[in-house]
């Protein structure tokens, strides 16, 4: 009916599903959302409608997206143990540490224990990237990027 290819239409209709999803996940005002559509060449009339529908189906897109997005485990305590074995049989003199930790994780309403083991090394260079990365998340280029994920 339209006289128009059906790769045309498909294109069309996921631009437009990108453009008000992201629309939506960032929450622009109207200003941005009208700047970010004026470059694309609409008539005034074509870009008041899709202002509109923006602005009627934000808060929905917004509510199906947070369903959408994964229900990851969340902490809820944890426990640990320093094991070192000292001498065996064949060894007599032999320092073998291990630490073993229990992670308790909350997930909707069920509750699971992960355990795992590793040596001290292992964990000191685990803490360290994890303090790295800690750091990484107060330079000035990661805040700007959280911020505008929420």
């Amino acid at each position: 009916k339209l006289n128009v290819g059906v790769d045309t239409i498909q294109h069309g209709v996921e631009g437009l599903t990108y453009l008000l999803t992201e629309s939506s996940k960032l929450m622009i005002s109207e200003i941005d959302f009208q700047d970010s559509i004026c470059v694309l060449g609409f008539s005034d009339e074509l870009n008041k409608l899709l202002l509109q529908l923006y602005l009627d189906s934000r808060k929905e897109i917004r509510s199906i997206l947070s369903e959408l997005a994964p229900k990851l485990p969340s902490y809820h305590s944890l426990e640990w143990r320093l094991d070192v074995q000292l001498a065996s049989r064949s060894l007599r003199q032999q320092i073998k540490p291990a630490v073993t930790i229990k992670l308790h994780l909350h997930q909707n309403e069920d509750q699971t224990a992960q355990v795992l083991q590793t040596d001290p090394s292992t964990l000191l260079h685990l803490i360290q990237q994890l303090e790295q990365a800690l750091g990484e998340m107060k330079t000035n280029h990661c805040r700007r990027i959280v911020r505008n994920m929420k």
